[in-house]
């Protein structure tokens, strides 16, 4: 027999490491900077930088620069990649490992409550309110604000329309609106917005999704593919986050 078949896939390798199995618990919440994540496990900066590459080379762990400050560099966890990465390795053992098995999701007594920031919430944390509310159905209680609001962007509107989302009861709103109100989970979805967030009451969960703006794109064609990207995304990220936080 061919012993190749008992070699274990590169992935399970890949994990089979204690740091870098601590880097993806850290960052399945959300984003880091590297320093983050030295802090967080308590190890040298270049050793994280070296494990953070390896993850990087098979796409498990995506990198980009922060809008906010050019010179810093946020990691991301590729939730997708690692799910498709888990089925394949699954599958390599045993075909029924390859079966998706959906986790129920709990209906809190009271609905968890999420707020996203970006800057103006005209357009990333307004989608990420109303994908929320739609895919939490009852089970979260989702609002949006910003630092610097100023009114919802159309393509914002046409592409919530797209995904059979209407947007007509959302306003864009100032973080002071809520600054006296408790949460259970505070997402920012900009790196600008990370910076000026304040601090909420309650025992809340600070958690940053960073996406680029797609509002800075002047191209027509270019910013709506931008957004469908992002509202892909942030679809994505919102549905393992509700998996974790509301699975009984």
């Amino acid at each position: 027999m061919d012993p190749s078949l008992f070699e274990p896939p590169a992935f399970i390798k890949l994990l089979a490491n204690d740091l870098r199995w601590t880097l993806l618990k850290f960052l399945v919440a959300g984003d880091h900077r590297v320093q983050e994540l030295a802090e967080l496990i308590a190890q040298p900066v270049n050793l994280v930088s070296y494990h953070l590459k390896k993850l990087r080379d098979e796409d498990v762990v995506q990198v980009r620069r922060s809008e906010a400050d050019a010179r810093d560099i946020y990691y991301s966890l590729n939730l997708d990649r690692l799910y498709e990465q888990y089925q394949a390795a699954g599958r390599a053992l045993h075909p029924a490992f390859a079966e998706t098995h959906q986790m129920p999701l709990a209906t809190p007594s009271d609905p968890i409550r999420v707020l996203f920031v970006c800057t103006h919430n005209s357009a990333r944390s307004q989608m990420a309110e109303a994908l929320m509310r739609f895919m939490g159905a009852g089970r979260v209680e989702a609002h949006s604000a910003g630092s610097h609001p100023g009114d919802i962007h159309p393509d914002t509107i046409t592409t919530m329309a797209r995904m059979g989302i209407d947007l007509g009861g959302q306003r864009a709103k100032h973080l002071s609106v809520f600054e006296a109100q408790p949460f259970d989970y505070v997402i920012t979805v900009c790196d600008r917005a990370r910076e000026v967030c304040p601090a909420f009451p309650g025992a809340g969960q600070q958690i940053h999704w960073g996406f680029p703006d797609p509002t800075a794109i002047d191209d027509q064609a270019e910013r709506l593919a931008a957004f469908e990207d992002i509202a892909g995304r942030l679809r994505s990220r919102i549905g393992y986050f509700l998996t974790m936080v509301t699975t009984s």
